[in-house]
């Protein structure tokens, strides 16, 4: 074989390793060897051996016999291979399985999403008080801390809206939560639920008060501790 052919053989000889299991073998629980071990039963499964020998298995490896024979077992205990039974003409055939490898890191990549969303919920809870209190001008109160909790977890709530309905209630001088509530409650009961929704009723609502005469920054006294912020406009 020359070198040119040897070539030719690496480029049509190859088995398919999914890169998602290159990523997270070793969240998952798997080292190196166990690994490698894996991908050598996924080999010769994919060549037509669906129970290749202990033998077989460490002559591709740098591993002994005996050595390969303690991994596989130690897989099957783990949870990540298993070993089938299946039936053809009255004669009983044995195979191994990667089906608990798979559902193994099904289950691991379903639980890191789930983190991540609720990592990224919980920084978005943080924003929130944050964005209310620089709104405020003040720590927020138990009882306001309280009433944005049930907004998020209760009334279940878009942060995103939540910060839109309290700017609204800047742009209207009426900076306190039951004011906030109102609009919340009113864009619920009008199935408002995202931003561009809310931000063209608002619009709406503004020219009707500009028709009536009304001048909402100038309503009750208010004043501001921050700068003015026209999320409309954002």
């Amino acid at each position: 074989m020359n070198k040119e052919q040897f070539i030719d053989l690496q480029e049509t000889g190859n088995i398919s390793v999914p890169v998602i299991l290159l990523n997270y073998y070793a969240k998952l629980g798997l080292n190196e060897q166990e690994l490698i071990l894996l991908l050598q039963v996924k080999k010769f499964k994919e060549t037509g051996n669906q129970f290749p020998t202990p033998t077989e298995l460490s002559e591709h490896m740098f591993i002994s016999t005996g050595e390969c024979t303690g991994i596989l077992r130690n897989l099957i205990q783990k949870g990540f291979l298993m070993i089938e039974e299946h039936q053809h003409e009255s004669i009983l055939f044995e195979h191994y399985s990667l089906k608990p490898l798979w559902d193994k890191l099904y289950t691991f990549l379903i639980n890191e999403s789930n983190r991540k969303i609720q990592e990224q919920n919980k920084k978005e809870d943080e924003s929130l008080y944050t964005v209310f209190e620089n709104e405020f001008g003040r720590p927020l109160s138990p009882f306001e801390c309280e009433t944005l909790s049930i907004w998020i977890d209760q009334e279940d709530y878009d942060p995103v809206i939540i910060k839109a309905a309290l700017r609204e209630a800047v742009m209207s001088a009426k900076l306190n939560f039951r004011y906030i509530d109102r609009i919340l409650f009113e864009w619920k009961k009008n199935g408002i639920r995202t931003i561009d929704q809310a931000r063209n009723h608002s619009r709406k609502f503004r020219q009707h008060q500009g028709n009536q005469g009304n001048k909402p920054d100038q309503q009750e006294g208010y004043q501001r501790k921050v700068p003015f912020y026209n999320w409309l406009e954002n």
